[in-house]
C-alpha cells in the first residue's frame, strides 16, 4: 500500500504542477533532474531486507518455526502488493501520463521573461491583453508587499510605481480594444519588473498565503457590495422618477383648471352593471395605471363591456383623473375615486390605521434614528417601505365594501401588463372558492413558512407550514363568497393578532395567506407570469404565452434599474410623443 500510495502521490503532484504556478520551478528539478523509480525494483529490494532480516539479532529470540513463519507472511504481503499494483497499472500509468502532458504546457522559468503564469495567458486570444494586465497587477500587489517586509525598498518602490502605470492603461477597460497603445509597453516592462521580483523574492508558500488573504479580503467586499447593491436597490424601489412626478404635478394643475363639469366620465350607468366585466387598480402612479387600462383594452374582444375602478390618493387623484379625461379608454367605461373619500375607512374599523397610531410603529417607521452606513440595516429597509403604509395596499381586503353591488371583480396590480383577452377568467369555476390566483411555490420555496413565523403557536396550530403560496397581482375575487364567509373579518383577526409583527412582517400577502387559506383556486399558470422585475433567466416563450406578466420586484419597468430585456412589454403600450409625457422628458 505503501508504495502505491507514493506512485499516485507522484500523479497528484503532476497535477498540482499543471495548475499551480508557484510550483513551476519544480517542473525541471523532478522531469530533468531525476528519473521515475522503477517499481519492481521496489519489491525486490523489499524482498531482499525481508531475506537479510535474519540476519537481525531479534531472530535469536525466536524459534526456527516462528522465523519460517513470519519469513512466509511478509512473501504473502509482498506478493499481494504486486498483484494490485498489477491491476491498477494501467490506470495509473494514463492518469500519470495525463499529468505529465499537463505539466509539459507549463513554461519554464526564463529569466527576463515574463512567464510565472500559464501558457494560455500568452494566447493571441481575445482580451488576453486584459486578462495579463490584471494578473501582473495581482502578482506585483503581493511581490510589493513581500519586497516591503524584507527591505527591499528600492524593488518595492518599482512594484508600485510600474502598479500605478498598470492601473492607469486598464482604467475601466474589458477589451483589449479598448486598452491605450501604450498598454503593450506596460505589459512588458511590468513583466521585467516581476521576473526581477521573482528572483530576488521567490517563496511559494509566502505568495500562497497573500493570495489566500487577498481571496479573503475580496471576498469580504463582495459580501459589503451586496449588502450596499440591497439598499441602493430598496431605495431606488422606493423613489418616484422626476418625469413621473413632473407627470403627475402638470395633470395635477390641468385638472384643478378645468371646469367641474368637464370632470365627469361618461358611461356612469356602467359602474354597478354586474353582466359586465370589472376591473379593480389601486394605485399612485398615473402612467403604472395607463399601462394597465391600455393593455387591457387594446387585448380585449369587447372592450365596451369592461369597467375600470381606479382608487388613488389624495396627491394624485388629480393627475389620475385629468389623465383618463385626455386619454379615455376607447368604449371602455373608467371611473377615479380617492380612497380619503371613503369615510368609513378609519382607525376605529380598519385594524392597519389603528395600528398606525400606535407609538411602536411611528418609532418603527419614522424615528430618525437610523443606521449611519449603507450596509446596516438594509436587510429592514424593505419593510419600511411607505407602500405597505398606504390604504392603498391594504384596500383589497375591503372590496365588497367598495363595490357593494358587484359579484365578481378582478383585481390587478399596477406593475402588470395584459397581453391577452381576460374575460375567460370570469367563467372559471372557483369551486365555492372566495380568491382565484396563481399559485407560486416550488419544491421547496414560496411556502407558507418563507412568509410567516412559524414558532409562534398562533400560526404552527393553525396552518400548514408547507402549504403553497399564491401570487397577488392578477386576483379573481368572488365578492359574494366573500361576504357568506366575512373575509374582512378574518383579515381584521389576524391583521389585530400582529400588532407587534410576530406573525409576519409588514406587506399584505402574509395576511392574504392566512385570510384566504382554504380558499384559494388555483389559476392555470399561463394566466399569471411573475418575476420581471427580479428574475432575468425567465423563458421568453413563457413571457410571450402569457396572460398577464408581473413586475413583482424591485426592478420596476418605469425605473432605471429595470431589466433592459422585459421592459419593452412595458414601453410598447405608452405614446412617447404624447405632449405630457413629451415635456416631462420620459424616455424609452
Amino acid at each position: 500500500m505503501a508504495i502505491r500510495a507514493g506512485r499516485s502521490a507522484l500523479v497528484a503532484l503532476a497535477f498540482l504542477l499543471a495548475a499551480s504556478p508557484c510550483l513551476q520551478a519544480r517542473v525541471d528539478q523532478l522531469y530533468h533532474g531525476r528519473q521515475v523509480s522503477d517499481w519492481s525494483r521496489q519489491l525486490n529490494f523489499e524482498l531482499q531486507n525481508l531475506s537479510s532480516s535474519q540476519n537481525d539479532g531479534r531472530h535469536l529470540l525466536a524459534s526456527p518455526q516462528e522465523i519460517a513463519h513470519r519469513k512466509l507472511r511478509a512473501r504473502t504481503g509482498v506478493r499481494k502488493k504486486m498483484e494490485v499494483v498489477q491491476q491498477d497499472d494501467e490506470a495509473l500509468v494514463k492518469l500519470e501520463n495525463t499529468g505529465i502532458e499537463r505539466s509539459k504546457a507549463v513554461d519554464s522559468a526564463v529569466l527576463g521573461k515574463y512567464s510565472i503564469w500559464r501558457r494560455e495567458n500568452e494566447n493571441e486570444k481575445a482580451d488576453s491583453r486584459v486578462r495579463q494586465m490584471r494578473d501582473q497587477m495581482i502578482m506585483a500587489r503581493i511581490y510589493s508587499v513581500l519586497a516591503k517586509s524584507r527591505d527591499k525598498l528600492d524593488l518595492y518602490q518599482e512594484l508600485l510605481a510600474r502598479l500605478k502605470e498598470s492601473q492607469r492603461s486598464l482604467g475601466e477597460a474589458t477589451a483589449d480594444a479598448e486598452l491605450p497603445k501604450s498598454a503593450l509597453e506596460r505589459i512588458k516592462t511590468m513583466g521585467q519588473v516581476l521576473s526581477k521580483a521573482r528572483d530576488l523574492l521567490y517563496d511559494c508558500k509566502a505568495i500562497t498565503e497573500h493570495l489566500r488573504a487577498m481571496l479573503l479580503s475580496a471576498d469580504e467586499q463582495v459580501r459589503s457590495l451586496k449588502k450596499q447593491s440591497t439598499f441602493l436597490s430598496q431605495l431606488a424601489a422606493k423613489t418616484i422618477p422626476n418625469g413621473i412626478h413632473c407627470l403627475s404635478m402638470r395633470l395635477t394643475i390641468d385638472y384643478y383648471l378645468l371646469s367641474p363639469e368637464k370632470r365627469k366620465f361618461p358611461n356612469s350607468e356602467n359602474l354597478e352593471n354586474p353582466d359586465l366585466y370589472h376591473y379593480a387598480l389601486f394605485s399612485d402612479n398615473v402612467l403604472a395605471a395607463s399601462v394597465v387600462v391600455n393593455s387591457t383594452i387594446m387585448n380585449a374582444k369587447e372592450p365596451e363591456k369592461h369597467v375600470f375602478h381606479l382608487v388613488t390618493d389624495k396627491l394624485n387623484f388629480g393627475a389620475m383623473n385629468m389623465w383618463f379625461l385626455l386619454n379615455p379608454p376607447g368604449d371602455a367605461t373608467i371611473h377615479v375615486e380617492n380612497v380619503d373619500d371613503f369615510k368609513w375607512l378609519n382607525s376605529s374599523y380598519c385594524p392597519v390605521l389603528k395600528q398606525l397610531e400606535s407609538a411602536a410603529m411611528k418609532e418603527y417607521y419614522f424615528k430618525a434614528d437610523r443606521p449611519k452606513t449603507l450596509t446596516a440595516g438594509s436587510s429592514n429597509l424593505k419593510y419600511r417601505n411607505p407602500k405597505y403604509l398606504s390604504m392603498l395596499n391594504h384596500l383589497r381586503f375591503y372590496l365588497p365594501q367598495v363595490y357593494p353591488k358587484l359579484n365578481k371583480i378582478l383585481f390587478l396590480d399596477d406593475d402588470i401588463v395584459v397581453q391577452r383577452d381576460l374575460t375567460g377568467l370570469w367563467e372559471v369555476d372557483l369551486n365555492g372558492n372566495v380568491n382565484g390566483a396563481v399559485e407560486t411555490c416550488g419544491e421547496s420555496f414560496h411556502r407558507f413558512d418563507k412568509y410567516l413565523n412559524f414558532s409562534n403557536p398562533n400560526i404552527s396550530r393553525n396552518f400548514d407550514p408547507n402549504a403553497c403560496g399564491w401570487a397577488y397581482g392578477m386576483n379573481m375575487f368572488d365578492l359574494e363568497e366573500w361576504k357568506r364567509k366575512d373575509i374582512t373579518g378574518i383579515y381584521h383577526k389576524w391583521q389585530n393578532m400582529n400588532e407587534n409583527r410576530l406573525l409576519w412582517k409588514l406587506g399584505t400577502l402574509p395576511p392574504g395567506l392566512l385570510t384566504f387559506y382554504k380558499l384559494t383556486h388555483p389559476l392555470d399558470k399561463s394566466w399569471h407570469v411573475l418575476g420581471l422585475g427580479y428574475n432575468p433567466t425567465i423563458e421568453r416563450s413563457e413571457i410571450d404565452n402569457a396572460a398577464v406578466i408581473h413586475y413583482n420586484g424591485n426592478m420596476k419597468p418605469w425605473l432605471e434599474i429595470a431589466m433592459t430585456k422585459y421592459r419593452p412589454y412595458w414601453t410598447k403600450y405608452i405614446n412617447y410623443e404624447h405632449p405630457y409625457i413629451h415635456g416631462c422628458k420620459i424616455s424609452q
